[in-house]
C-alpha cells in the first residue's frame, strides 16, 4: 500500500498577512518620499517668483537709485496672500524678499507648518536662505 502524501495547492493565511504587512511597509514609505518630491517641486514656485521678484527690483533699482520697499510694488506683480492658485504668500523689505508656506486656504497645503524662503540683498550681491540659492 502506498501512503498517502498531501500536496500544498495554496498559501497559507499567515504567508498572506506578512505578504501584506510588507507590501504596507513598502507603501507607506513610497507615499511619504512622494509627498516629499511633491513639497519640493511647490517650492520651486516659490524660487521662480522670488527670482521674478529680484529682476523687478534690479530694474527698479536702475530706474530710482534703489530697492522698493513698498508694499503696492510687490501687490502689483505676485500674490501677498494665500489663494487658490500660490502656495506661498510673499513680502518685500527694504532690500529683501520672502515666500511664507501658506497652511491654509488656497491650495491644499500637505504641510504641519509653515516655512520661510529669504531672498535679500547685501553688499552687493544676493543671497538665500532656506531652499533659495
Amino acid at each position: 500500500m502506498r501512503p498517502i502524501v498531501h500536496q500544498k495547492n495554496g498559501f497559507t493565511l499567515l504567508e498572506l498577512i506578512v505578504v501584506i504587512i510588507i507590501l504596507g511597509i513598502l507603501a507607506s514609505i513610497g507615499f511619504i518620499q512622494f509627498m516629499k518630491t511633491i513639497e519640493k517641486a511647490r517650492t520651486a514656485e516659490a524660487r521662480n517668483i522670488l527670482g521674478a521678484i529680484r529682476s523687478a527690483q534690479e530694474s527698479y533699482r536702475l530706474e530710482h537709485g534703489s530697492y522698493a520697499s513698498e508694499s503696492s510694488f510687490i501687490e502689483v506683480n505676485f500674490p501677498v496672500a494665500c489663494t487658490a492658485s500660490h502656495f506661498f504668500s510673499y513680502s518685500l523689505a527694504a532690500g529683501s524678499a520672502s515666500a511664507v508656506r501658506c497652511t491654509s486656504g488656497g491650495k491644499h497645503p500637505d504641510v504641519p507648518s509653515a516655512y520661510t524662503i529669504t531672498l535679500s540683498y547685501s553688499d552687493g550681491a544676493w543671497s538665500g536662505a532656506a531652499g533659495y540659492y
